[in-house]
């Protein structure tokens, strides 16, 4: 019996975002098309050498994406909307890209045939995690068609280079599950969009392809019968195109979907053992010899060692009696991509720590210790039990005043003082706001200069004051145009903050950040998650003087702006050695110091981010419960403790809420922001029929988007919104933080929606 090593999809990004900065010259203009794509040629090239040294048999194409491949994969299939104006059987760069991020007409690379104003596609998250997907669209009456051979051609591209590849497909039922609709179902188009996958397998047979990895992480969600025909359908007729298909399936067990999968007419299946790690005695007896499996057994999502010890303990008598691939989880996409890169993380922890080179290091391992038995591998063995060891038993992990504090949460820590209607009454004259009140969600541009000065503040080039006199520049500069515009509640732009994460990760106890450890969001935008490897606490307060700095400036209301604690979780590279939930409210309870300081400081107004609520809900519906119920104690937990008057706000965005409003509810926030530009306010018929009790902020302007809307868009969304919801509730506000744009688009866009809340409230 033999095992390989497979490589699901590498980060696409390259070890020092090169991606990003190449795909950031060109849309300003400072590239050519055949630059951006010579320099995209050169990240897939990479990619194929690093990942073939570190021992990787099967390799993966088709993984790379100029953007994202759900978008991608719609381009392949000509799911474009008639408003990108592609002719059929075409998309262009510019097609691609105005779906991605909109258009202005001017946009380099974007065509003046794209007219002066096209909205972006929506964009949601990628199952549970911090990815985010263009969302397909279909119409009735929409014919499909094959207009890029971008799997075929990376392939070649690959094999002319001596690396032989097995192709990523996402899988068309994932796809059409994924799809967003109008007057139609999405599975109406199965036989079209089978018939293209069809075609595109039969190329990659023809181009000499043995193997294809489809994606249908559907799989591991409740299926639908729909769902479950179409993937009988569908797989019935895949499987005769002349290639063998590896079905993946990620991000969770196959639960009740096991038979199901095995019985499909594939080659082989991948299954996740990290996140569904009891599925594997099922998996084996259901699985047939004929079945090659793919097992999961190194993270593909989070940044810990493996113990290699004791998953060979459990591999060892599998690998004796059939032959195995052993892969990542999922794709590497959300790791980051090089652990030697980063030369200033602790050392202690950094012996923790496995990013996707040393992953695929840990396969090779495993690897060799199968094939060839563990004292061909004894060192790194060693080397790896050595660093579980310290792990379990450092003392830098476990803080006991944490956990008598956590010991000493009562449920009335988790309550307001009073109900929603005296808060509004208390509230309104504390603040006196008008109808429709203007605010913004948080972040200005974050401008060259504001970059250059932190850069050059972190290498040690300017010292603290002259870097904190120029913040307080910028911070004055953003709250006198907030007054000269007529903003109702103004933010003091948050200069000072690398991210709305990582600023609360590095003034908190239990965290520690890397220097290179980026990981795509989307397109060419990059984050570093912290790594939450301890207990958490609050050492001192960590925004008061600034928002304290900031209200001196002006009469009018300054929020106080956080990052909530299930955000805080969700978008950290977060510890395995407990559950989720308690570091939770680890979080929640150093937020709620930061939340009771601001108001004795003087805040009205405290918003608290709570961005990745909806990501975090798991994938099965039976499992969302649980983690709604601890999720909102945690929140509740960080913003109970204020007074009536004290006007708690949160904001949301890229997410589907209609289907736990109940519990967005139970936050029991005063005024809630969300993402409803690029959704056409579609969002808000949830909220009208729960009968949503506090204020709501729409967002009318798209911030993901370079396209700055006018005052008739954003008055004809608010009126949208008030079809939903009473003209009391309603706030005016981006449906997102404003730090990626430039203050040539926002200005506009800000005084045109502080125009429309202005017509909006004449006309009331």
């Amino acid at each position: 019996m033999t095992v390989t090593i497979a490589t699901l999809g590498f980060p696409r990004i390259g070890p020092r975002r090169e991606l990003k900065f190449a795909l950031e010259r060109f849309w300003s203009g400072k590239s050519s098309e055949a630059e951006l794509l010579d320099s995209a040629a050169g990240l897939r090239t990479a990619a194929w050498a690093r990942q073939r040294s570190l021992g990787t048999d099967w390799l993966p194409s088709n993984d790379f994406s100029l953007y994202d491949h759900v978008l991608d994969t719609s381009v392949m299939l000509g799911a474009i909307p008639e408003r990108y104006a592609a002719a059929e059987g075409t998309a262009d760069l510019a097609t691609y890209f105005a779906m991605a991020r909109g258009s202005t007409g001017d946009d380099a690379g974007c065509s003046h045939a794209h007219g002066a104003g096209e909205t972006a596609q929506e964009m949601t998250k990628w199952f549970d995690t911090n990815y985010h997907y263009m969302v397909p669209e279909l119409v009735a009456g929409q014919r499909l068609s094959l207009t890029t051979a971008k799997a075929v051609d990376d392939y070649r591209e690959a094999r002319a280079q001596g690396f032989e590849t097995r192709p990523v497909l996402l899988g068309p039922v994932t796809w059409l599950s994924l799809a967003k609709t109008r007057d139609v179902d999405a599975f109406d188009f199965l036989d079209q969009v089978v018939g293209l996958y069809s075609a595109v397998l039969s190329q990659l047979a023809a181009a000499g392809a043995e193997w294809v990895q489809i994606d249908e992480p559907c799989l591991v969600l409740d299926l639908s019968d729909r769902q479950r025909d179409a993937l009988t359908r569908a797989y019935d007729r895949l499987s005769r195109c002349g290639v063998k298909l590896m079905l993946t399936t990620y991000f969770g067990g196959l639960e009740d979907n096991l038979s199901f999968a095995t019985s499909l007419p594939v080659a082989g299946l991948h299954v996740d053992l990290v996140r569904a790690p009891e599925q594997l005695g099922a998996v084996l007896a259901a699985a047939p010899e004929s079945l090659l499996l793919s097992l999961g057994v190194i993270d593909g999502r989070n940044i810990w060692r493996a113990d290699l010890t004791a998953l060979l303990d459990r591999l060892e008598p599998i690998a004796a009696t059939r032959d195995l691939i052993l892969a990542p989880s999922c794709s590497l996409l959300h790791t980051p991509i090089d652990l030697a890169l980063e030369t200033g993380i602790d050392a202690e922890i950094a012996q923790w720590l496995a990013f996707a080179v040393q992953k695929i290091e840990e396969l090779s391992v495993l690897k060799g210790a199968l094939n060839q038995g563990r004292d061909s591998v004894a060192a790194p063995l060693a080397a790896s039990a050595q660093a579980a060891a310290n792990r379990r038993t450092s003392p830098r992990i476990h803080d006991a005043a944490v956990a008598a504090r956590i010991a000493a949460v009562t449920p009335d820590m988790q309550q307001r003082r009073s109900g929603h209607a005296i808060r509004q009454a208390e509230q309104q004259a504390a603040l006196g706001l008008p109808l429709f009140p203007t605010t913004t969600i948080g972040s200005f541009p974050q401008t060259p200069e504001v970059r250059q000065a932190r850069s050059q503040h972190g290498k040690g080039l300017i010292d603290d004051a002259a870097y904190e006199g120029f913040l307080r520049e910028e911070t004055e500069r953003a709250i006198r145009w907030q007054e000269e515009v007529g903003l109702d509640m103004l933010v003091h732009g948050e200069f000072e903050r690398n991210d709305m994460v990582q600023y609360f990760g590095e003034q908190l106890a239990g965290f520690v950040f890397t220097r290179q450890g980026w990981v795509q969001s989307y397109g060419s935008r990059c984050v570093r998650p912290p790594i939450l490897f301890g207990d958490v606490s609050r050492p001192k307060a960590m925004t008061v003087e600034w928002w304290r700095y900031a209200q001196d400036l002006t009469v009018r209301p300054m929020k106080g702006m956080l990052t909530g604690p299930v955000t805080i979780l969700n978008w950290s590279f977060v510890r395995d050695d407990q559950p989720r939930s308690a570091s939770c409210r680890q979080i929640a309870l150093a937020i709620r110091d930061e939340v009771t300081d601001l108001e004795a400081a003087g805040a009205k107004a405290i918003q608290i981010d709570e961005a990745a609520l909806r990501e975090g809900l798991p994938l099965r519906r039976k499992d969302w419960q649980a983690y709604l119920d601890w999720a909102v104690e945690c929140f509740r937990l960080s913003a109970a403790g204020v007074a009536d008057a004290t006007q708690i706000h949160t904001h949301m965005c890229y997410s589907e809420f209609n289907d736990i409003l109940p519990s967005i509810g139970a936050m029991d926030t005063d005024v809630i922001s969300i993402e409803t530009a690029r959704s056409q306010m579609e969002l808000l018929a949830g909220f009208a029929s729960y009968r949503y009790p506090s204020g709501i902020g729409p967002g009318v302007y798209d911030i993901h988007a370079p396209r700055v809307p006018g005052v008739v868009e954003m008055v004809d969304l608010m009126k949208l919104a008030r079809t939903h919801l009473d003209a009391s509730q309603l706030w005016v506000n981006p449906d997102c933080g404003l730090k990626t744009r430039k203050w040539a688009e926002v200005r506009p866009a800000i005084e045109a929606m502080v125009a429309a809340a202005r017509e909006l409230r004449a006309a009331a």
